[in-house]
């Protein structure tokens, strides 16, 4: 009998997106019927470009209100050039208020590779890129992105622009939180890299107090560290093995930062997202399941849109954190990952050796999601 169930909403999104999560969605379908102690129930929603084409506005209400209803999210991406900058109504507004609705505050992405197989893909040498295991956790609705600002043309000074970069003890505690528990689920728990710009910043000298306080006063055994962003940044692409472990860090220096690292594996078709809810309020070591809303990294791609030809792989290892991070499921989410290791890997190493286009191979989405539900089922 099934003793929990869950509800996932899907938001297939614009360009490769539907094509990609409903490679997700197969998996995830495969893990809900193996299961004999839970059920994941999956509806689909407008939202982004589509949304606007259909109701007006990137993200309608009963998208909304099924999003807050929801145990857990996956997301396709969303966007296109139909949706430019010029454009009176665009997905990225809808993808803001989401976010600030539903109270994303801690966007995950790791950078690692799927497989040592993917070495030569990298744009940094082998032996660099080798053993990279990087998590950034950046804060997601504060900063630079979500303070005042004033676009050119506004009287009184029509000539200037400026954004306000501001950041409260309680937003950095949270995000700081969030990373330790992420930390701590390791074994050995890992090493932090608290990433500012103290030497000239003022919100990133109270990022760094707080850091250091709560580190220290609530998690002695945790390993931590300050970097500047620019020195970050040298070392992600010099000795990007350093900063292995995780990188916290603000919204803007986060949105740089992540997609340096998403670099490093060779392909943005491979790695995954979470953008998190759920404050920890006090000091805890276990990570509490949590509503979340989960990515691939990568864009909309219109311009391969419909051919068959995206990787679906950051999708479904976004299905994989989708269930450890919202829904407490560790052994599925795991056997995911092992399920996408194996596919990946080279039949030299008892693996399918597949590779998409992105990858200088020649197969197919849904070839790729078959292989994975085949190997998942071998694993779970």
């Amino acid at each position: 009998m099934v003793q929990r169930s869950f509800r996932v909403v899907l938001l297939p999104g614009d360009g490769i997106g539907p094509e990609v999560v409903a490679q997700a969605v197969r998996v995830l379908e495969a893990v809900s019927a193996a299961s004999l102690d839970f059920e994941l129930k999956l509806e689909s929603h407008d939202f982004g470009g589509c949304a606007i084409d259909a109701h007006g506005e990137p993200l309608p209400p009963s998208t909304l209100q099924a999003c807050k209803d929801a145990d857990a999210i996956l997301m396709g991406s969303i966007g296109g050039p139909k949706w430019g900058v010029d454009a009176k109504l665009r997905p990225e507004v809808g993808l803001l208020a989401l976010r600030k609705a539903l109270g994303l505050y801690a966007n995950i992405r790791p950078a690692n590779l799927a497989s040592d197989s993917l070495l030569d893909y990298s744009p940094l040498r082998p032996e660099i890129a080798k053993g990279v295991d990087i998590i950034c956790v950046r804060e997601l609705i504060g900063g630079a992105y979500f303070g005042t600002r004033k676009e050119q043309g506004v009287a009184p000074d029509v000539d200037t622009a400026w954004d306000t970069m501001i950041y409260s003890v309680e937003e950095v505690q949270r995000i700081t939180r969030v990373a330790v528990q992420i930390a701590l689920g390791a074994n050995p728990p890992l090493e932090i890299h608290s990433v500012d710009k103290a030497n000239v910043l003022a919100s990133s000298r109270l990022w760094r107090k707080v850091v250091t306080e709560t580190l220290t006063k609530e998690y002695p055994e945790i390993k931590f560290q300050h970097q500047l962003v620019d020195s970050a940044a040298m070392f992600i692409t010099s000795n990007p093995r350093k900063l292995n472990g995780i990188i916290l860090t603000e919204n803007l220096f986060g949105d740089i930062l992540s997609d340096q690292t998403s670099v490093i594996p060779g392909s943005l078709g491979l790695l995954p997202s979470a953008s998190l809810a759920g404050a920890p309020s006090a000091p805890s070591a276990d990570f509490k399941p949590t509503l979340g809303i989960y990515e691939p990294i990568h864009g909309s791609a219109p311009d391969i849109a419909g051919q068959g030809i995206a990787n679906p792989i950051g999708t479904i290892l976004s299905a994989a954190m989708l269930l450890r991070y919202s829904l407490g499921l560790e052994k599925p989410a795991k056997a995911i990952e092992d399920a996408v290791r194996k596919v990946l890997d080279t039949p030299e190493s008892g693996g399918f050796g597949l590779r998409t286009k992105d990858l200088g191979g020649n197969v197919g989405t849904a070839e790729l999601g078959d292989r994975v539900v085949e190997a998942l089922k071998t694993v779970l």
